[in-house]
């Protein structure tokens, strides 16, 4: 509320007033966020863009995943001891 009141040049009292005009009284030990129009596009399309990072990098993993079997997979054919031994010779960081 404090925050409120000092953002929109509000008394504390008018808040309070508000809240009980408005039968709140479960806001009144409560934090209460004001957003603008703008602020809740950004959030929204920050939200966007984490699922997004979330899915590419999800795809990454199991992209790197499928290289490492398909590694073994040709490591075992190619007669190789081990996967970094054919790693190594293709010059695969492992």
């Amino acid at each position: 509320k404090s925050e409120l009141c000092k953002l929109y040049s509000i008394a504390p009292t008018t808040v309070n007033e508000w809240i009980k005009k408005y039968n709140r009284k479960d806001l009144m030990n409560t934090r209460v966020k004001v957003e603008t129009k703008d602020e809740i596009s950004r959030i929204k399309a920050l939200q966007k863009e984490v699922e997004q990072l979330k899915k590419l990098l999800l795809k990454k993993d199991l992209d790197a995943m499928v290289q490492d079997c398909y590694l073994e997979v040709a490591a075992e054919d190619l007669g190789y001891k081990s996967v970094n031994e054919l790693k190594k010779k293709l010059s695969i960081k492992p």
